[in-house]
């Protein structure tokens, strides 16, 4: 039984599982719940203190999942809610948390609240999605695009009005200025706290509301496009959104949903959609011990490699922003470039964006494959699911080259993810990087992965401690961390050898086993991609 913690989220380690590729217990090659609970030895394992679990709602799949049409079921391919309850069970049983991801923001259009919504313009749901006139020509209300390119408005000739969707037509988002949709959210978030889960991530957290005057966003100039949520030929990238997301509402339907979570000590983990001011988002959906404990902003999941001096204008701006905002770091997801290929990393710079990821202050998240190295898988135009790849092919190749199976064997093609064939094919490069080849390496990068959780475990400072006098040199990071100890993490993020000169103070060299460094007298000279790890006496 896990003990009642109302605080086990701060600090916590959460491994993200994308059920369609974790584990196929069937044969139909699509993963499942099941397959899932057979496979959660491997992350109690990893050291992991939390799951976060992908939908798995009933949903026509049009967006794999992210296009719920039931939010209250599991959708057949992954099992049933029996099994989501033995998965619950088994998790406790081994010390971790469930998180599942909630998509409130937009149902799918075949969720029986659209059905009715779309009827006519006087139905008891009539308000529940965002509805609008069209302009006197006929055209849209106004400039919105959607994240998956175009108009974010589509025509309904039963209404004769446009609905909103930020990401496919087929997603119609949910009208939260509408008191009675922010109740019917509550009641799910409330459904699965009751069933026993322990917390949720909650998908594009700060979509829940547009501007309820459907005011046109402005152009963005185009030398800030560089950094989005979208990749560069998508013309979402030339506004500046303002009104269709980020509205000051959500903060008080963020204030209901947490007082929803804290009596059954439930954490949120949000994520936030913003390249131009997530940071700052971050920090007011956070702050006040009010509204959802976490957040994670798409800092770090940018193309742009995280280097010395932006880590610390990352904690710059969190810093000013707000002190006791709480992020959730991440390098990798399912909606992201794997970030070994992301970033071009070795295998000896994986491990030290390994070891500075665990010492970071803030939670981490770690996706499915991550511990393992996994690069992004190379697929082809006909081997792609993804709507977005295909929209934008080939200039973007969409997200199906992060969200190919885990390899747990090497003798199977499929790599011990399912006895039938794939829903998305096992690349031959991820085959010899398999769970059961690296469990008998102590050199992998699984095993470091291993080390790095256990030291993060070890030094509670690293949890929940202070991080002060973060500084960049060269291509050297370092800062401490402060608490009931207090510890010295310095990172040479480059490929050449660094000179790092310590602070004043008597500091004992920890970490050895991650690969710290020794000093001689007063410094410690780096090598490529080197870390010194050290303890104030």
């Amino acid at each position: 039984m896990l003990a009642a913690d109302p605080d086990w989220w701060r600090g916590a380690v959460i491994y993200q599982i994308y059920p369609r590729s974790f584990q196929d217990s069937n044969g139909d090659g699509i993963g499942d719940l099941a397959g899932i609970t057979g496979r959660l030895d491997h992350i109690a394992s990893l050291g992991a203190d939390a799951i976060w679990i992908s939908p798995f709602f009933t949903s026509p799949m049009k967006d794999f999942g992210y296009d719920v049409s039931d939010y209250c079921d599991v959708d057949p391919m992954f099992g049933t809610l029996a099994d989501f309850d033995a998965l619950v069970a088994r998790a406790h049983d081994l010390g971790l948390r469930v998180m599942i991801d909630l998509v409130l923001s937009h149902t799918a259009d075949a969720h029986p609240w659209f059905a009715q919504s779309r009827k006519d313009r006087t139905n008891p749901k009539a308000d529940w999605y965002v509805w609008a006139d069209p302009k006197p020509d006929g055209t849209p209300p106004n400039n919105w695009l959607s994240v998956f390119g175009g108009s974010a408005w589509e025509w309904d000739g039963r209404r004769e009005q446009y609905y909103l969707h930020n990401f496919l037509t087929s997603q119609p988002d949910l009208n939260l200025h509408h008191e009675p949709v922010q109740e019917a959210l509550l009641d799910v978030a409330r459904f699965w706290l009751k069933r026993g889960v322990d917390g949720f991530r909650l998908d594009t957290i700060n979509f829940y509301f547009a501007d309820k005057y459907l005011r046109d966003n402005p152009s963005l100039p185009k030398e800030l496009r560089n950094n989005s949520i979208a990749p560069s030929v998508n013309p979402y990238n030339h506004q500046l959104h303002l009104f269709d997301k980020n509205q000051p509402e959500n903060l008080e339907f963020l204030r209901k949903f947490r007082a929803v979570l804290n009596p059954y000590n439930a954490a949120a983990v949000g994520e936030v959609g913003d390249a131009q001011r997530g940071l700052e988002i971050m920090a007011e959906y956070t702050s006040g011990g009010d509204k959802v404990q976490m957040c994670y902003p798409f800092e770090m999941l940018q193309p742009t490699r995280l280097t010395a001096p932006l880590l610390v204008e990352i904690f710059d701006r969190m810093r000013a922003a707000a002190p006791d905002a709480w992020p959730c770091w991440s390098y990798s997801n399912h909606d992201t470039v794997r970030h070994i290929t992301r970033w071009h990393l070795s295998t000896e710079a994986a491990k030290t964006y390994a070891t500075l990821l665990v010492c970071l202050r803030g939670s981490l998240c770690l996706y499915q494959g991550e511990e393992l190295g996994l690069p992004e898988a190379d697929l082809s135009l006909d081997e792609l699911q993804d709507p977005y790849g295909i929209q934008f092919w080939p200039e973007f190749k969409g997200r199906d080259g992060a969200r190919t199976p885990m390899v747990w064997v090497t003798d199977n093609a499929s790599g011990g993810f399912s006895s039938g064939k794939p829903w998305l094919p096992v690349k031959p490069p991820h085959l010899p990087l398999a769970v059961a080849t690296q469990d008998r390496d102590r050199t992998s990068i699984l095993a470091h992965y291993r080390r790095a959780l256990a030291f993060r475990r070890a030094h509670p400072v690293l949890r929940t401690g202070a991080m002060e006098d973060i500084a960049a040199v060269g291509g050297v990071t370092s800062f401490q961390r402060r608490g009931g100890e207090t510890l010295l993490c310095a990172f040479n993020l480059g490929d050449s050898a660094a000179v790092f000169g310590l602070p004043e103070g008597t500091w004992t060299t920890i970490g050895t086993d991650l690969g710290s460094q020794t000093a001689t007298g007063g410094s410690v000279t780096l090598d490529p991609w080197g870390v010194y790890l050290a303890k104030r006496a």
